[in-house]
């Protein structure tokens, strides 16, 4: 049990900063603004970005990104990104992830749908897992261009399909990549990219069971990895960044070595940047550990796709 403090007037029963502060009264303060900006907000004039709803209820929404076509009916690659903040804070359209996927969007020549899913604690996990993994169905129903979104009609190309996110956006991305395989025939993943995900291992682990009422301990498989799952992982690649002043970085480094020797039959990179903390590369997109991260991303993104015959092991 935490100790309780007192704050403003206020007893504190839960205190997970920096992401959010739980009152005995039931009163949740996070302490970051859930900011949102529309659509094409200053981004470049060659690239465009819409909301579109998924489904009403419940309520799941998401924002696409287009780079520049040369060419009308030409496909590429589709980019799903899940957001991080602790299952907690940020959304899609924060100007940070408007800013960061667009740059991804650019750079890699590739469709991206930004994911919003709904947060914790008012929706406790799985919400954000069963949200997403909604969202990503619906990305699919577009693999025979008869989906509601005409950009990934035309523009999709769903033998490359990537799926990444940052944080907690890492940790549901590798869950769907473990759901994926048998129950999405059409929609091919060709690979995933895990940026500091936030898994088992770090004085964050409290918040994560907070945030999971209903959880199975220290050996639940959606916090951390087991081989039985890590074996089914849905893609020909897969690659974990990890930064060298992040709480995170131990158990992201346990989650690379675990899935070399589960048995999966897939190729995993990982690149470590020192000297830098946690999502570093979203607080700071120009720096130079940054650019390097952005420079990898897009060539894992971009390379042939490694040819491999699967083994069913659901």
């Amino acid at each position: 049990m935490m100790e309780i403090v007192k704050f403003n007037d206020g007893e504190i029963a839960y205190d997970f900063s920096p992401f959010f502060k739980v009152y005995k009264d039931g009163y949740i303060e996070r302490c970051l603004p859930i900011i949102k900006v529309p659509p094409s907000h200053e981004l470049p004039t060659s690239l465009q970005s819409k909301d579109v709803l998924i489904t009403t209820e419940p309520p799941i929404s998401a924002r696409i990104f287009m780079p520049q076509m040369t060419k009308p009916n030409s496909k590429l690659p589709v980019l799903i990104y899940i957001h991080g903040g602790g299952f907690a804070l940020r959304s899609p359209f924060d100007p940070i992830y408007q800013k960061y996927v667009a740059s991804i969007v650019t750079e890699a020549n590739v469709i991206a749908v930004s994911i919003e899913y709904r947060l914790a604690p008012e929706h406790p996990i799985p919400t954000g897992y069963e949200d997403s993994w909604t969202s990503l169905r619906w990305v699919a129903s577009h693999a025979n261009e008869h989906g509601p979104e005409p950009w990934l009609n035309v523009h999709g190309d769903f033998s490359r399909v990537f799926l990444a996110g940052d944080s907690a956006g890492a940790n549901i991305a590798y869950n769907l990549a473990v759901r994926i395989r048998s129950v999405l025939p059409k929609m091919k993943l060709a690979g995933m990219i895990l940026m500091h995900p936030f898994f088992m291992g770090s004085k964050l682990d409290k918040m994560w069971f907070y945030l999971c009422p209903r959880n199975g301990g220290l050996k639940d498989s959606r916090f951390k990895p087991a081989a039985e799952d890590m074996v089914r992982t849905g893609c020909e690649r897969v690659l974990v960044f990890l930064a060298g002043r992040d709480k995170l970085k131990n158990a992201g480094r346990s989650y690379y070595e675990e899935l070399k020797k589960c048995g999966w039959e897939g190729n995993v990179e990982m690149v470590e940047h020192d000297g830098v903390g946690h999502v570093f590369h979203l607080l700071k997109p120009s720096c130079e550990q940054a650019l390097d991260m952005m420079k990898r991303l897009v060539s894992f993104i971009n390379q042939e796709p490694v040819i491999i015959s699967w083994t069913s092991k659901i």
